[in-house]
């Protein structure tokens, strides 16, 4: 029991640090950018900020870095905190699980993003794939509150609960689930013209990446 509560306090300390950087990027995003914030948190229900902000600044947006670093946190700590509750890994619950988790997210968004453009530049839809890639990140983006509040519910309320696990999973799905139908209606004619290039993007780049990471945990 005692090895347990000590196991605990620590795993807390480093979380709420990890928590509380990923919440200040939330809050300077905020600050800077109030009216395209506003925007933002009513993303699932309104294609507003799609329509607003899809043709200027993208990606390279400031308050899409601070987004995403908010993301990447708090996705790379739902990541640990999943493994810890279902134990897809013998790993042990430690700081350099997450670091580790962090650094594998990180150089697959940058690889992925890398390659997204090249093959973008190789048949000429630059345009296209840039749209496509911030209307998927801002999804992406928008579920990471998901993870951030499950963060939160999983480390000091509910610790260890399968069903906040599930719960919360089932609404990162849902939420870009929403952000795919939305994309793929936006360029169904794209995809029509390309179709043996999105069936190819879709294997080798969406699929395949979660098959290698679930496999990864699973051994």
């Amino acid at each position: 029991m005692n090895d347990a509560l000590l196991r605990n306090v620590t795993s807390t300390d480093w979380i709420t640090i990890i928590l509380s950087c990923s919440v200040l990027a939330l809050v300077i995003a905020k600050s800077l950018y109030y009216n395209r914030f506003l925007n933002f948190i009513i993303l699932p229900f309104n294609n507003k900020y799609i329509f607003l902000y899809n043709k200027k600044e993208k990606l390279s947006h400031w308050f899409n870095v601070f987004l995403f670093i908010f993301q990447v946190l708090n996705l790379a700590l739902f990541i640990y905190i999943l493994n810890d509750i279902f134990s897809f890994s013998g790993q042990n619950k430690t700081l350099t699980l997450y670091f580790i988790i962090l650094g594998v997210l990180l150089i697959f968004f940058i690889v992925k993003i890398f390659f997204q453009l090249g093959n973008a530049f190789i048949f000429n839809i630059s345009g296209e794939i840039t749209e496509y890639l911030f209307k998927k990140l801002s999804y992406l983006n928008y579920s990471s509150f998901v993870m951030f509040i499950a963060n939160i519910l999983l480390t000091y309320v509910l610790n260890d609960s399968k069903t906040v696990a599930y719960t919360s999973m089932l609404i990162i799905i849902l939420i870009n689930a929403i952000g795919w139908v939305t994309v793929i209606k936006n360029y169904q004619k794209l995809i029509t013209n390309n179709f043996l290039y999105f069936i190819l993007y879709l294997c080798t780049l969406e699929i395949a990446p979660i098959v290698l990471i679930g496999d990864y945990f699973k051994d």
